[in-house]
């Protein structure tokens, strides 16, 4: 007798996910005309929110499938996923409405969610999830799981370029021009913690570090503006019981945002899949 066919996977018989993007600028802008080119099976652009929504229609206009333009506080009852890519001061009115109906937020604004912790708690309590990419960091697999373990100390050096840095108002208020710096100029010593909250828009990496590690008040970081440099310098050293390892990335920043890597869309992309994915490689 003929072995019956196994038929798709339901995977494949399933309705894609659909996937809402917050912030429209270099890094929402990539990944919402990825996700509308195809490139993550399993995922449907399903809408944008900007601050200027005009703007944002106009820009869909050439996408292949051109999703719904709303504001931020309005997706939740359009998608499945909730990709936020916008400045950290609008964390709130995208996280929240997206957990409290039980979304995944996908969140870039990591050191955001520092300060509005309790959407942990709002996550847990309402059935969804929050997925926080690795970003224009690398290693965060390897720094969760020494922190299985006993952690001595994890420490994060970054360098960036003058234009990297360029008009954070912690600076600014402080009188440092970091164009007129010729050399080397280490501007920040603190907690991962400290430092996202002085440079929200420039070091999300620090506080994802912290998260996947030994938590943002025991992780140091040092930020450097380097005149040297034309990439976003990033060097991690681990001490733990399980190994020691330093990790060392050179991002190239993005033409429409010096202030962030060109990795980092990627990174979201690639965390997107993994929703979808039959196969999911890392921890």
């Amino acid at each position: 007798m003929a072995v019956p066919s196994p038929g798709p996977s339901p995977a494949a018989e399933s309705d894609p996910l659909r996937v809402a993007v917050a912030g429209f600028g270099a890094i929402g802008f990539e990944v919402a005309r990825a996700i509308d080119a195809g490139a993550v099976p399993g995922l449907a652009l399903a809408a944008v929110a900007a601050r200027d929504l005009e703007r944002a229609r106009a820009r869909c206009a050439k996408f292949r499938s051109t999703p719904v333009v709303r504001p931020a506080t309005e997706l939740a009852a359009l998608a499945d996923v909730v990709v936020e890519c916008a400045p950290a001061a609008a964390f709130a009115e995208i996280a929240r409405p997206a957990l409290e109906a039980g979304r995944i937020l996908v969140c870039v604004s990591v050191g955001a969610l520092l300060d509005h912790f309790d959407c942990v708690d709002l996550a847990a309590r309402r059935g969804g999830r929050i997925l926080v990419p690795s970003g224009a960091l690398l290693g965060l697999d390897a720094v969760q799981a020494a922190a299985r373990g006993e952690v001595e100390e994890v420490r994060m050096v970054t360098r960036k370029p003058p234009a990297g840095l360029a008009g954070v108002p912690w600076l600014v208020e402080r009188g440092i021009d970091v164009h007129a710096l010729g050399e080397p100029t280490r501007v920040f010593e603190g907690t991962a913690r400290e430092g996202a909250r002085r440079f929200p828009a420039n070091v999300n990496v620090a506080a994802a570090l912290g998260l996947a590690g030994v938590g943002p008040d025991r992780t140091r970081l040092e930020i450097w503006v380097d005149p040297t440099v034309t990439r976003n310098t990033h060097d991690i050293t681990v001490e733990a019981q399980a190994a020691r390892f330093t990790l060392h990335i050179e991002n190239v920043p993005s033409e429409a945002n010096p202030r962030t890597g060109r990795l980092v869309a990627p990174s979201v992309l690639a965390t997107l899949a993994k929703l979808t994915s039959p196969l999911v490689v890392g921890t």
